[in-house]
């Protein structure tokens, strides 16, 4: 299964958007080592050719990973945030997957240079949280472990639920083993049947205040975790998916057309029923750096100044949405929409 990448920043604000002066160049990585993590899983460092510093990365960070031409997949980052010698990433080889997983365990071996680019972070910490409460299911453990490293920096008070099938499909189990001693991490096998693992309605049912849950894990867990918590106080809930939820889409046919503008120049832009902002845009001659085209990797978050989107995505909270729209899906309710590019 290809890593978590889409997420909610509920945090206010704290989801990085700061815009770039235009698309960054992926950085050329070399595939230091391939290391069996779990069952069906592997991990994979990268680090730089000439062993200078990597570009630096907070808890929860993610990257893209160029594994073939035209395949971009996203990954969490899993190593310490502090580690500036290296990215660290797990991969789920899932047959069910887009075909990103399979590709990473069959393709790449050690030595290999792979176009990686610059981490960004969906999933940030919340700054104003008192204690953090993790939950991951399978794979979904891989933004925790990063989370983790800068937590225990902290001296924060934390606590991580890990739902896996069994012990051979734990993922991290070794790095987890201190913390599991310490009362910190705890490790919850079902067999297959999530009714015989963890009581993930009765753990969320009466959130402490000051309490902030962080999710992520496969749709069944991700519907589990969000309904049993959805009482909790607004602005305390982050989650971080594998891929768009399914059924979050509106019925593409009942798309309308609507214009944009930009902002810099005053050029206007019919944007079909049919077409994405992102299509009208390069068409134009814009070039639009995208990765997922489907609102969740937030590769192509855009500011706005004007008119009223129509937000597609899974990505920005309520706060954000009043300043950026990701134009991979997104459309607009009023035209036109001034884009500031």
């Amino acid at each position: 299964m290809d890593a978590p990448t889409l997420t909610d920043s509920t945090q206010s604000g704290a989801i990085d958007t700061t815009p770039s002066a235009g698309p960054k160049a992926p950085l050329s990585l070399r595939l230091n080592a391939v290391t069996y993590e779990a069952e069906d899983i592997l991990g994979f460092e990268f680090v730089h050719p000439t062993g200078a510093p990597l570009p630096a990365y907070t808890a929860g960070a993610h990257v893209d990973v160029q594994i073939a031409d035209g395949l971009i997949r996203q990954y969490s980052l899993a190593g310490d945030p502090a580690d500036r010698g290296r990215y660290l990433i797990a991969v789920l080889n899932d047959p069910a997957s887009r075909g990103g997983s399979r590709a990473m365990h069959e393709t790449l071996r050690p030595g290999q240079l792979v176009k990686v680019s610059e981490p960004r972070n969906l999933f940030p910490l919340a700054a104003d949280a008192e204690r953090h409460m993790l939950l991951a299911g399978g794979i979904g453990v891989t933004p925790m472990m990063a989370i983790i490293e800068e937590l225990e920096r902290r001296s924060a008070d934390w606590e991580l639920h890990y739902c896996t099938r069994a012990p051979e499909k734990t993922a991290f189990a070794s790095r987890l083993a201190p913390h599991v001693a310490a009362g910190r991490a705890h490790i919850h096998h079902d067999g297959g049947d999530p009714a015989k693992g963890l009581d993930i309605k009765g753990l969320l049912k009466s959130p402490a205040p000051g309490t902030h849950l962080y999710y992520c894990g496969p749709t069944g867990f991700m519907t589990a975790v969000a309904e049993a918590a959805a009482a909790w106080p607004d602005g305390t809930v982050h989650f971080e998916y594998f891929a768009a939820p399914v059924g979050d889409k509106p019925d593409a046919g009942d798309n309308q057309a609507f214009q944009i503008q930009i902002r810099r120049t005053g050029e206007i832009l019919e944007v079909p029923a049919d077409k994405t902002i992102v299509d009208v845009l390069r068409n134009a001659g814009h070039y639009i750096d995208t990765s997922c085209e489907d609102g969740f990797c937030g590769t192509c978050l855009t500011p706005f100044s004007g008119g009223e989107p129509d937000h597609r995505d899974t990505v920005l909270d309520d706060a954000d949405r009043k300043r950026y729209v990701l134009i991979c899906c997104s459309r607009a309710k009023t035209s036109p929409l001034i884009l500031d590019l």
